[in-house]
């Protein structure tokens, strides 16, 4: 039990070193550290995005993430070079230069293999008000 922790310290700097990435626009990061191909789902569909197509998405478009805070946060390790990550993260993105917050559950599986870890799946799913509903 005493590899968890380290191993899970590792893999919530790496998943925050990615949205720092995100929110700095820095494309050679977030490419850094996605697979050679990523899955993706969210708001938007289901994606699979190249390395390289994911370090210009971060640079491209009229968006800006503003800030991002992670609560929640679990991690499991299936095998010694597998990581899986869930959280809830509340975060501010201005579109078109008008400012959203929304909070989002989200998980990402890292690898780990001869470059280091490397995300190779992220899954977002924007939470509704349950008060609200």
């Amino acid at each position: 039990m005493t590899e968890q922790k380290p191993i899970e310290d590792e893999i919530v700097g790496l998943e925050k070193s990615y949205w720092d990435a995100i929110k700095r626009k820095d494309g050679k990061t977030t490419a850094s550290l996605s697979g050679k191909t990523s899955l993706v789902t969210g708001a938007n569909g289901v994606m699979s995005i190249e390395k390289d197509k994911m370090g210009s998405m971060t640079e491209e478009g009229s968006w800006e993430l503003k800030s991002y805070e992670f609560s929640d946060v679990s991690v499991v390790t299936p095998s010694p070079d597998v990581a899986i990550i869930v959280y809830k993260v509340t975060q501010t993105v201005s579109m078109d230069g008008t400012d959203r917050e929304f909070t989002a559950a989200d998980s990402s599986t890292w690898i780990r293999g001869s470059e280091g870890w490397e995300c190779h799946a992220h899954s977002e799913t924007i939470l509704t008000d349950q008060k609200a509903a």
